[in-house]
């Protein structure tokens, strides 16, 4: 059995823990590797080198970084292809949508190319007489990462480019389901010239992530999961006294008005709701049918759910492959046939789908579940799978109504021909991230990701210019070279008829 180790300083290392967890194929349902559970020991192991390789990592120029970061998008890039396919065989996604997520964590990189003009400070000349004001932005010192396994190689780039780029080192906590992603980002940065300890890797449980929040040389935590962990690692992370931004689940719905295009909003809504078998956290959950649309558009996304092909992330015929686990699978299918017990319509059931080849698969077929009310399970949870909800409201007002008073606030669409209309929307839905006739509105990575309410805990977004702030702590110089006289016996003294001192506050002259 392959066993998946931790990278620290520059090398693979086995480190001290001889725990493990299993690795599966999701489309086979076989496990294919283990990987090592980091102690907290191992956690500090991590922690010291990249402590030690910050003192020279932050006092590096910005040149010398930012050839490293090009060199590090180059491999990469070159690198797609290796990295699909291991995404594939860990987390299930089929391997276009792989591609994909590693084209979005790489537009991040590409953003941290550019730190010399991200990290420009300012200056006031002359803010008062004869003293100049100025302000510049420095690293924090090591910075962690823990991340989900529905994004093994995006998420993390999320956060390690713009940490390592402006000057902080890094330890990443991958999800322990799908590790194999992020051990080859390490190996590249080492190929690009990274300094060793800069960037580090420890996989491992609730063990290394509390090592991670208490450690004393840890300045700062990324985190994007569930709702609760998410504030479990607020709470913890600032209560120790570091920086965290934790960004949590989603409900995301899409409201669809007659006025849509019935056949283009619902061929959005199932790419959506179904892409990587609905395991994503911007992901279509819920889509609230306006009126005349209901039945059309329940009809429409029903004959193109029932057509999606399902198969492994291998094949190239797949548009989605399975969810992560077989407890993935079986929590999911719970959930769907307690929408039936509560009273919803299952319009397609994707329950006991058999895909031939992968019969011992984590297979979930795409089931759409109509005359959803805002109580049922199935609404209330999230469910992190191949299920669409469908809820009937009355009028636009209705709909917003019902997305304000959900808990989470991550991201929201609307479908409609009315510029009026989605006026309304984007600007009185309480949601973070707004599409309009898009159903999945990710920013660029030059704008910040994030949501409002249980969605985000703390007050950063993450990449983007929020991320630059995130990873670094502003100084401002106020500055004043006083005349100095000159004497002919040597030596010189400060002219203090001119030196402006007095015991009143300081008020500009």
């Amino acid at each position: 059995m392959r066993t998946i180790t931790h990278w620290i300083g520059g090398k693979p290392v086995t480190g001290e823990s001889t725990r493990t967890s299993p690795v599966w194929n999701p489309a086979t349902g076989a496990q294919q590797a283990e990987v090592l559970l980091a102690s907290t020991t191992d956690v500090g192991a991590a922690v010291s080198a990249a402590a030690a390789a910050f003192e020279t990592w932050s006092q590096s120029s910005l040149s010398q970084r930012v050839k490293v970061l090009f060199a590090f998008r180059e491999l990469v890039n070159a690198r797609i292809g290796d990295f699909a396919e291991i995404i594939s065989d860990e987390h299930g996604k089929v391997l276009s949508d792989a591609k994909g997520e590693v084209q979005r964590g790489l537009e991040v990189v590409e953003f941290a190319c550019g730190i010399p003009s991200l990290l420009k400070g300012e200056y006031s000349d002359q803010v008062s007489g004869g003293v100049d004001l100025f302000s510049f932005r420095q690293p924090l010192g090591v910075c962690a990462g823990i991340t989900p396994f529905n994004f093994p190689a995006m998420v993390p780039m999320w956060m390690y480019p713009v940490a390592i780029a402006t000057g902080n080192t890094f330890v990443l906590k991958p999800s322990e389901r799908d590790p194999s992603a992020s051990m080859l980002a390490a190996e590249l940065w080492a190929e690009a010239g990274l300094p060793d300890g800069v960037f580090n890797v420890v996989h491992g449980d609730k063990e290394s992530v509390d090592a991670l929040l208490e450690h004393p040389d840890v300045a700062a935590v990324s985190f994007v999961g569930s709702t609760p962990i998410a504030k479990y690692i607020h709470e913890r992370g600032t209560a120790a006294g570091k920086r965290v931004q934790a960004l949590g689940g989603a409900k995301n719905h899409a409201i669809v008005l007659p006025d849509a295009g019935i056949d283009y909003a619902s061929d959005h809504l199932v790419a959506a709701a179904f892409g990587s078998a609905g395991e994503r956290c911007m992901a279509i959950s819920a889509t609230v049918a306006v009126g005349s649309a209901a039945d059309a558009l329940v009809e429409a996304v029903s004959t193109k759910a029932l057509a999606t092909k399902v198969g492994s992330g291998r094949d190239a015929d797949s548009e989605m492959g399975p969810v992560i686990t077989a407890a993935a699978r079986d929590r999911i299918v719970d959930l769907i046939g307690t929408g039936a017990a509560q009273g919803a319509t299952l319009a397609v059931d994707g329950r006991g789908l058999t895909v031939p080849g992968h019969e011992d698969g984590f297979f979930v077929g795409p089931t759409v579940i109509d005359n959803v009310t805002t109580s049922m399970d199935v609404y209330t949870q999230e469910i992190f799978g191949p299920v669409l909800s469908v809820i009937r409201a009355g009028s636009v007002d209705e709909a917003i109504a019902i997305i304000n008073a959900n808990p989470y606030g991550n991201g929201t669409a609307i479908f409609t021909g009315s510029g009026e209309a989605a006026r309304r929307f984007q600007r009185g839905v309480n949601v973070g991230m707004i599409g309009i006739n898009v159903p999945i509105p990710v920013p660029m990575a030059y704008y910040s990701f994030g949501g409002w309410k249980d969605s985000l805990f703390g007050q950063s977004h993450i990449h983007g210019p929020e991320g630059i702030a995130f990873y670094t702590r502003a100084k401002v110089v106020t500055s004043r070279w006083p005349k100095v006289a000159e004497h002919s016996a040597g030596g010189a003294s400060i002219d203090t008829e001119a030196s402006g001192s007095s015991f009143h506050f300081p008020t500009a002259t």
